[in-house]
């Protein structure tokens, strides 16, 4: 059932909700939470078909929040709302509402959403683009437990990450951690049937996928060993290579679906490791609304650690450096005229080869006599 509501109001819009319900014979709410969607009108169509998707497993209000630019300034000082509301087979398994803001209301969206939200059910915010560089601080991410961003749709996904780790704040989550849930389980399984040490990582993937920097950091940091990020032709993530004491582990995907992880002394397998739908992650990142401390740590380890080698002689070789240095400074001085220790010290003469052999034996018999007492004292 669909509902056509111009020029409205949030109350208008509830009263909708019910009627909807009413219309279908279920009266009763059996929402789990609230999902907002701020999204363009370009993207609106994709973004709610996945949300529709993962209702099966969550059944939500889904409420879409799309922003009408308005090209006039006659147009910008004006405002509306229209909405349509969605129940029954239109909403999936719960309701939906696409909010469309025109004009000053354009800045207030949180106060359109408040009177909409579920009441006592947890509140999720997901922007599939255009996301805000801080999601906590935006009127409608402070409504919400949980902030689902995905790096993946911006122009600088690099950059992006960065500044996603500067403004981090608990609850905040990405669609690009999500995507490489899979290869965490499938490295963290492997890595439970040895018992050898890694020494080094390489992950391989396509050029500017956040996925790969992602799983990049989160072995840096869980491992505290050298990673090193190769780009690839995709399609994503297409391996990575451990390299430890007992042989090299690798699980390549190079087709996107079908991925092979060897073990040194094992036969190679073939694993499933796909690359999921939208809807996929959406409702994988509903199934936990607490915040991911995981996602955080791999965050804040920072892109610009990646493809670095730690010196661990860099004491020894400071060191050389400032032996060679001294010596270098010492052989300067004497060159410059400055007597030197060694031309003012008297050379001794070498003595012959056989008094240089005798002089050890005296010395040794001479201290021999020293602890032996005479006959005279044993006597006394």
């Amino acid at each position: 059932m669909k509902i056509d509501l111009t020029d409205t109001t949030a109350g208008e819009i509830n009263k909708a909700l019910v009627q909807g319900r009413r219309a279908i014979g279920t009266p009763a709410v059996g929402m789990v939470l609230t999902l907002v969607i701020v999204t363009d009108e370009e993207n609106a169509y994709d973004a709610l078909k996945a949300a529709n998707d993962a209702s099966r497993e969550h059944p939500s209000r889904t409420l879409v929040v799309i922003k009408r630019i308005s090209r006039t300034p006659r147009d910008r000082t004006s405002s509306r709302l229209d909405a349509e509301v969605r129940v029954g087979a239109e909403a999936g398994t719960g309701e939906t509402v696409v909010l469309r803001l025109y004009g000053e209301v354009v800045g207030h969206a949180d106060s359109v959403v408040l009177p909409l939200l579920l009441p006592d059910a947890p509140v999720v915010v997901w922007w599939p683009v255009n996301a805000p560089l801080e999601p906590a601080k935006d009127p409608l991410g402070a409504l919400a437990q949980r902030r689902v961003t995905d790096t993946y749709a911006s122009e600088e996904p690099v950059r992006e990450l960065t500044a996603r780790a500067e403004a981090y704040t608990p609850g905040d989550t990405d669609l690009s951690w999500t995507r490489i849930t899979p290869w965490r389980s499938m490295l963290a399984a492997a890595l439970d049937q040895v018992t050898c040490q890694v020494q080094a990582v390489e992950v391989e993937g396509e050029e500017f996928n956040p996925s790969c920097e992602l799983l990049a950091m989160w072995l840096a940091d869980r491992l505290d060993v050298p990673v090193r990020r190769s780009p690839s032709a995709g399609p994503g993530l297409t391996g990575v290579r451990m390299d430890t004491t007992c042989g090299p582990i690798t699980l390549d995907r190079a087709d996107g679906s079908l991925a092979t992880l060897s073990i040194e002394g094992q036969p190679a397998r073939a694993v499933a490791l796909k690359r999921r739908d939208t809807a996929e992650l959406i409702a994988e990142e509903l199934r936990r609304l607490d915040p991911d401390d995981t996602y955080a740590s791999a965050l804040r380890y920072g892109v610009d650690r990646l493809n670095t080698v730690p010196d661990r002689g860099a004491s020894s070789s400071e060191d050389s450096e400032t032996a060679v240095s001294a010596s270098a400074s010492a052989g300067a001085g004497a060159g410059a005229g400055e007597p030197s220790p060694a031309e003012d010290a008297p050379v001794a003469e070498p003595e012959p080869v056989e008094e240089a052999a005798k002089a050890p034996a005296k010395k040794a018999t001479a201290r021999a006599a020293k602890k032996t007492p005479s006959r005279k004292a044993s006597a006394k």
